[in-house]
């Protein structure tokens, strides 16, 4: 009896699927793509700059004209357009969305492709007639780049209570000097209400984001899209090499002390992490140097890098880590120099809610792509709106795995399918989700 109730629930799930409407998506994106383009061919879009602003009146009208909905900007400066209630009167929210702002010279599919996705998915449901239990609101979060103002995934941070307003009191603009809580005034926020903007843990039903893969995985396998099963830790630290600066004529090898040639071989054991098939699934980079004093004629004295390492498994991490620290060591004493090692982030993976990444696995399943899961190994909002409730992402193929450059695509195709996806699941959420 209970197979049969699971058989017909399923029947009833893949009957009469909304279609969503794919030339107006395309053209929403081409237009939101002319905010901010610069001569390069790329995006210019950064949180609190004058294309931030036009692209949030070009959102809220289109929100509040074309799809009637109540349109707001919290505290903190996050776009809310919020919509009639559900079928069953009481049902929490289901908030779908990303974010509108980009990297400099950026792409134009990255978080904005998210925002019009759910766009178009709620103003389909609408047009064909179709009423969900839930409430349907959509969300394009403030600042998700990093920015300026040395911050990223702001305004989720500030709804999940990872941001608070003491912490936003301490930053400027790196170019301009100027304060984040009078660019967050001048945009329309309420810096004086900063606090408030938190939500609380369990007040909306359920999140979905769609972001492209910013990877190789779909575009390489031929197939348009797949559920994210968990977002990616990220582990950061600064690694600081002491050596002996000196006279580069006149200081023999035996008698150098060179911090950036010690440096080079910790880039190389870094390198080395995501090399070991035992390691498979581990990320570590090297992206940043600083050389003391960084002259021609002397032998470096010392340097400073930065470490990003991610994978999805704690385990993973502890044993690149101590591989890491194995290598670190021969090298320090091999070279004779001193390296320290100073953490500045540990943030831990953060698991897809079992539901809602179920629902949007049946839904690519059912329309024919691979039965698979993906990791995100970049960072995303999702992340912060799932320690406020279940939260799911779907990842769209990009062409050649371009993403923060003006090379970032996905193909019209890969667009269309993957929002009526991105609808198929967010039905199959409303009938899922309490």
């Amino acid at each position: 009896m209970h197979m049969a109730a699971g058989m017909a629930e399923m029947a009833q799930e893949t009957d009469n699927s909304p279609q969503i409407n794919g030339a107006r998506l395309l053209r929403r994106l081409q237009e939101l793509a002319r905010i901010g383009a610069n001569a390069q061919g790329g995006i210019d879009r950064q949180l609190a700059s004058v294309a931030d602003i036009e692209a949030r009146a070009w959102l809220a009208r289109c929100w509040e004209q074309e799809l009637g909905l109540t349109v707001r900007t919290d505290a903190v400066l996050n776009l809310w357009g919020e919509g009639a209630a559900g079928t069953e009167p009481g049902r929490k929210p289901l908030i779908i969305g990303s974010h509108h702002d980009t990297v400099p010279n950026g792409g134009r599919f990255d978080g904005a492709l998210g925002v019009l996705m759910a766009t178009e998915a709620l103003q389909s449901l609408q047009e064909q007639d179709i009423a969900l239990r839930h409430p349907v609101w959509l969300l394009s979060f403030a600042g998700e780049e990093p920015n300026g103002f040395s911050i990223s995934t702001f305004g989720s941070k500030v709804l999940c209570g990872r941001l608070t307003s003491a912490d936003i009191a301490k930053l400027k603009h790196r170019d301009t000097g100027e304060p984040l809580m009078a660019a967050i005034d001048r945009m329309g926020g309420d810096a004086a209400a900063i606090d408030s903007a938190r939500l609380q843990p369990g007040c909306f039903a359920g999140f979905m984001e769609c972001h492209i893969e910013q990877g190789r995985r779909l575009i390489d396998a031929g197939e348009t899209a797949a559920a994210v099963s968990c977002i990616t830790g990220i582990y950061r630290e600064v690694i600081a090499v002491a050596g002996e600066a000196n006279h580069a004529g006149t200081t023999l090898y035996k008698d150098r002390r060179d911090a950036l040639a010690a440096a080079a071989e910790v880039v190389l054991a870094v390198e080395s992490l995501i090399k070991d098939p035992a390691l498979a699934g581990v990320a570590a980079t090297i992206g940043h140097l600083e050389v003391s004093p960084n002259a021609s004629n002397i032998v470096p004295g010392a340097v400073t890098m930065s470490l990003d390492l991610r994978t999805a498994d704690p385990d993973l991490r502890k044993q690149a880590l101590a591989k890491l620290g194995a290598a670190v060591e021969e090298i320090a004493a091999r070279r004779q120099v001193t390296i320290t090692r100073t953490l500045n982030l540990d943030q831990a993976e953060m698991p897809m809610h079992e539901t809602v990444r179920t629902a949007i696995h049946d839904a690519c399943v059912e329309a024919g792509q691979r039965d698979q899961l993906l990791v995100s190994m970049a960072g995303h909002d999702a992340a912060n709106m799932a320690r406020l409730g279940p939260a799911g992402m779907l990842f769209i193929a990009s062409v050649d795995g371009y993403s923060h450059c003006p090379q970032e695509f996905s193909r019209d195709t890969d667009v269309v399918a993957g929002a009526n996806i991105f609808l198929r699941a967010l039905c199959l959420m409303d009938r899922r989700l309490d």
